[in-house]
């Protein structure tokens, strides 16, 4: 089993050093069309690999914490995770444009800041996916905490004023970096750190890096609860959270210009965390089906979409 999760790390290792290193050694602004390219390469290798899912779990190579999974169960679940991690992020999308709004981050220079904010979430991601596991498999009580999270977090999101997220004056790592740590207003290059009269400053990308990578744990405290509703294999939760956030860049750079256009999103997010969150909370009278647990996420996010295109039009 040790063997598959090295495997995949040097996989996803592999790949982020292809972009970075060879698609965009080069910086360049990203339009709408080669975002969308990529977005679907992104979803053609995460389908890709669940059909791996299927196969490691189907001839007993990879076994589930409580036992052997059948393959189709596995990649169901796997499948479910990623688009549970998928619709999540879109809010984290709007988050992202904000800070770089803030930041006044040139469009060129973005796409740097989200590959090492990228490569920090998985890391951290693998610690909280990990100690989330150890926990429910110890303590079971602990899925209703992460039901009510979740619960919670719907409710926020429900009732909270629009600007609370993306107030970055108010932001409390913000106002610590600015208060503590040697900062300039200048941008030169792609470069995270500068020199000025002999001292070294950290740069506005620098600083927007610092507020995603926070954002990102305050966004993983939704997101990899709510795959444990699906399932407690770490392996599955994990592949699935990293194939979606691996996505995410060039999902951000097809979405980033018709955000407004998608304002209903945010209730079909609302929806999906609260749905989660029950689901967790009664699974000891009633386990709601992987399938239907899908279809449901599924069908949420599609009236999300419509009902924001149809405001639109």
């Amino acid at each position: 089993m040790i063997l598959f999760w090295l495997i995949f790390l040097i996989l996803v290792g592999f790949i982020l050093l292809l972009d970075l290193g060879v698609f965009n050694k080069k910086d360049h602004v990203i339009g709408v069309k080669e975002a969308l390219r990529w977005t679907l390469v992104w979803i053609l290798v995460s389908l890709a690999f669940d059909v791996g899912v299927y196969f490691l779990y189907g001839h007993g190579l990879m076994i589930g914490p409580k036992g052997p999974v059948e393959g189709y169960e596995a990649a169901l679940e796997y499948l479910t995770g990623y688009v549970i991690e998928k619709s999540l992020s879109l809010d984290n999308i709007f988050v992202m444009a904000a800070i770089f709004g803030y930041f006044k981050i040139p469009q060129i220079y973005q796409h740097r800041v989200l590959f090492w904010g990228i490569l920090g979430a998985i890391i951290l991601r693998g610690i909280f996916i990990l100690g989330g596991t150890a926990l429910i498999l110890h303590f079971e009580w602990i899925m209703y905490v992460f039901g009510v999270v979740l619960i919670f977090s719907a409710a926020k999101m429900l009732f909270g004023k629009e600007n609370d997220e993306t107030d970055l004056e108010k932001n409390g790592v913000v106002r610590f970096c600015k208060k503590f740590l040697p900062v300039t207003t200048r941008i030169e290059g792609h470069a995270f750190t500068v020199k000025e009269n002999g001292k070294r400053f950290i740069t506005p990308l620098f600083m927007a890096l610092i507020v995603i990578e926070s954002s990102d744990v305050l966004f993983a405290v939704d997101s990899i609860p709510a795959i444990f509703a699906v399932t407690l294999d770490p392996f599955i939760v994990f592949t699935s959270n990293i194939m979606a956030i691996l996505g995410l860049r060039s999902l951000y750079f097809a979405l980033a210009a018709m955000l407004t256009k998608f304002s209903k999103l945010k209730y079909a997010i609302i929806f999906i965390l609260a749905f989660v969150g029950i689901k967790m909370l009664i699974v000891k009278f009633y386990s709601i089906p992987t399938a239907a647990s899908l279809g449901v996420i599924v069908a949420a996010l599609l009236i999300g979409i419509l009902a924001s295109l149809k405001k639109v039009r």
